[in-house]
């Protein structure tokens, strides 16, 4: 399966986005699916993820309250709902897919093996 992120874009502090990662292949509702973000001098660090097994969501602290998972599996697309943005979630946002579903392995980007391109967001006035 391939992964296609988009939406990101240049915003306002306190603005949203919306981003979505489409998949192509036929296996996507067997795969759960994972944000991070990566910006520059530091380590890509896990952002949000959706279990495959029962759909639940896991978001790191930084973004709980302000960032929202959905996915539509007739359209093979997870969608990051981000409002009330920050400055210091400036990044670039990486969409994954993995064949686990519980948190410990979802958090790691170790157990993903499928990475798509990037989207840019950046949060500035």
């Amino acid at each position: 399966v391939q992964l296609q992120a988009s939406g990101g874009g240049l915003v306002q502090p306190r603005e949203s986005l919306r981003l979505s990662c489409t998949a192509s292949g036929h296996t996507f509702r067997v795969l759960s699916v994972g944000w991070f973000r990566q910006s520059p001098g530091r380590e890509r660090e896990f952002v949000a993820a959706i279990s495959y097994r029962d759909a639940r969501r896991y978001y790191t602290n930084s973004v709980k309250d302000r960032f929202t998972l959905s996915r539509d599996d007739a359209k093979s697309t997870v969608y990051l709902r981000m409002d009330s943005l920050k400055r210091e979630d400036t990044a670039v946002y990486y969409c994954s897919a993995s064949g686990y579903y519980s948190v410990s392995h979802l958090q790691d980007p170790r157990y993903y093996d499928t990475w798509g391109r990037g989207t840019q967001v950046t949060v500035s006035s």
